[in-house]
């Protein structure tokens, strides 16, 4: 189809087709919207994602369903570096980035949402919080009042955020991951499964236990 020919669809195009990707489909259609493609760069043996066609391929699927009129993405992808890495090809092409929030998901009408953001089911957000683009809050999650949620971030299903927390850009909060009032996180910082932050954590760490230290610097 060419440029002239192409009609404009509110359908979603997706990109990514693993297990996070399954989830976020999903949380579309809980809320009333369709995934039309997933793009994805590793061939897969059926060619599809819970009935959704899979296309395989980088940049040029992406530029054919622009061409044909698809103008909404999301970016279906549980790695940090690689999601932000696709959130800008995918402005570059036009499109507009599409948050997948779940219905079953508790949101303070005051809370501030980036573009591209993935809020899975049964998360908590209270009041005045922001969340930066590209962002995933996971299954179960709460986030307490005036947190800040950088780009990219992503908070493990079951952690739990008191209020006033500062999560840098980057950020990965394993699973379970508690953080007590008024902490910062430095961007790029990991926490493993369980940790327990009760001090602020420099950018570009690890940090383990209960509570949590520092046991490497992962990234400068």
């Amino acid at each position: 189809m060419s440029e002239s020919m192409a009609t404009p669809s509110n359908d979603i195009v997706l990109l990514g087709a693993g297990g996070h990707a399954k989830v976020v489909m999903e949380i579309f259609q809980a809320a009333g919207e369709k995934v039309a493609y997933c793009v994805a760069n590793t061939p897969m043996e059926t060619g599809t994602l819970l009935g959704t066609p899979v296309l395989f391929g980088e940049r040029e699927p992406l530029e054919q369903l622009r061409r044909k009129g698809y103008s909404k993405a999301h970016v279906a992808i549980g790695s940090n570096r690689v999601r932000a890495k696709l959130f800008v090809q995918l402005k570059e092409l036009g499109y507009t980035l599409a948050s997948a929030i779940h219905p079953q998901s508790i949101i303070s009408p005051t809370v501030t949402i980036g573009a591209g953001t993935a809020i899975m089911a049964g998360t908590i957000i209270n009041a005045s919080t922001v969340i930066g683009e590209g962002a995933i809050i996971n299954t179960g999650a709460t986030v307490d009042h005036d947190c800040r949620i950088g780009d990219f971030a992503h908070i493990g299903p079951q952690c739990g955020l008191a209020g006033n927390v500062s999560v840098g850009d980057h950020a990965f909060l394993g699973i379970g991951t508690k953080v007590i009032p008024k902490i910062s996180i430095g961007e790029n910082t990991n926490t493993g499964a369980g940790a327990i932050v009760v001090r602020d954590l420099p950018a570009n760490g690890l940090a383990v236990g209960v509570p949590a230290r520092i046991r490497m610097i992962t990234r400068g």
